[in-house]
């Protein structure tokens, strides 16, 4: 992590849930860590940015943040990201957007 973050807020949570690659990243995650499948591929996601490659993206917007964060750890020699110290402040929400997708737009 760039910067040490001492305890994440519920607004913390929202703005890394505020796009749809994190969310996808985090949801991602948050199913290999429960089916043992941990570290998940950058490649492995699909971006709804078409103008912006996902590894760019996630390089240079989303992993930073999400680190910051400490919800992930990721390894962008090898393109992995596993979770952070702080993932399982955020696993109760994405348990309930993961729970609820039929119900969510």
């Amino acid at each position: 992590m760039s910067e040490e973050v001492t305890s994440t807020s519920f607004d913390s949570h929202l703005d890394a849930l505020g796009h749809a690659d994190r969310r996808r990243l985090l949801l991602a995650l948050l199913d290999a860590s429960t089916e043992g499948g941990l570290p998940v591929e950058i490649d492995y996601l699909a971006s709804d940015a078409a103008e912006v490659p996902l590894q760019v993206s996630m390089h240079h917007v989303h992993l930073p943040k999400l680190d910051d964060y400490g919800f992930v750890d990721a390894n962008l020699d090898r393109d992995t990201v596993t979770t952070g110290p702080r993932f399982d402040e955020i696993r109760p929400l994405l348990e309930m957007l993961d729970a609820n997708r039929d119900r969510l737009p």
